[in-house]
């Protein structure tokens, strides 16, 4: 297991370059200017703008930039500066995360706990009325956009019946946070269900099952340990991918519900074309995929003692 790890992490080490010079580029090498963004509609000294991009680095060819930018991050933990505020990006994202991250936790425990019930509820009753009414909620939820669904909670939750804040005021607040978690839970939660119930039903026509039944086994550990371990693999590998997206996907809902997180600084940065600040939010979320894909795989051989890694 240990090797594993390891050759797992050193894995990673040309994945994480790839895909933060894919990004860098891509950021940067697109048309426009940011630092004559800085002037808006007024015109701007040529001088100025020269002398601006020089102390910003960005006089230089692209893959010294990222040459500078990869060695700040790996030797001081350094993301560079805004282009306009001149404040350090690190700062930036140490007040973004904190809030995204309870946001996609309190999503993430929604859709497990609610979709993989929903899920093993309708897979134990496949073909019957339970299953058909979890098949069509899921669906409901599927088709539904987020932003039409954050309305909705909004308009019946918060202004009809007053349960709740229309609008997030204090982000440390799990049940201010309540509200736009299930709306960013909604979709994952329906695929969780959907994957949960597949598996679920499929399994109970494995072999398996039927000489675990045959053997005389209690039914509670039959259905907990050799059905929902076995079924519960494609549910992880699903789960271990939304935690970036759920991180990453959060600039409808936070826009909505206005929770200055990830996904408002996002959108911040792109309509500014702060690059600096869009590249490390990015970087940050691609190292969370990495590891929780790691997590993943390792997650597997505990689920099913047949998985083992040299």
């Amino acid at each position: 297991m240990g090797r594993y790890v390891a050759r797992r992490l050193l894995q990673m080490i040309p994945v994480f370059i790839g895909t933060t010079l894919l990004i860098f580029l891509m950021v940067y090498a697109l048309p426009g200017d940011p630092v004559r963004a800085l002037f808006g509609d007024k015109g701007a000294d040529p001088t100025t703008v020269a002398r601006i991009r020089h102390d910003l680095g960005l006089d230089q060819p692209i893959l010294k930039q990222y040459w500078d930018y990869m060695t700040g991050i790996i030797l001081h933990f350094d993301f560079g500066n805004q282009i306009a505020s001149g404040r350090p990006v690190r700062d930036v994202l140490g007040e973004a995360f904190p809030v995204t991250i309870r946001l996609a936790s309190l999503a993430f425990a929604i859709e497990l706990v609610v979709g993989i019930a929903l899920g093993v509820w309708a897979g134990m009753r496949a073909g019957k009325l339970a299953d058909s009414l979890v098949l069509i909620f899921t669906l409901l939820l599927i088709s539904v956009p987020v932003f039409v669904l954050g309305f909705i909670f909004k308009l019946v939750f918060a202004f009809q019946l007053g349960w709740m804040t229309p609008n997030v005021q204090d982000d440390t607040n799990y049940s201010q946070l309540l509200m736009p978690a299930i709306v960013l839970a909604a979709l994952s939660l329906a695929y969780v269900a959907r994957l949960t119930r597949t598996s679920i039903a499929e399994n109970l026509r494995a072999d398996y099952m039927r000489t675990a039944v045959a053997k005389g086994l209690p039914r509670r550990r039959v259905i907990g340990v050799h059905l929902m371990r076995n079924s519960m693999i494609p549910v992880v590998t699903f789960l271990g991918t939304d935690i970036g997206a759920l991180m990453g996907g959060a600039v409808v809902t936070e826009g909505l519900f206005n929770i200055h997180g990830v996904g408002g600084t996002i959108y911040e940065s792109i309509l500014r074309r702060e690059g600096t600040t869009l590249v490390g939010l990015v970087t940050v979320l691609v190292l969370v995929f990495l590891f929780t894909s790691l997590l993943v795989d390792l997650l597997y051989a505990v689920l099913d003692p047949r998985i083992r890694y040299a």
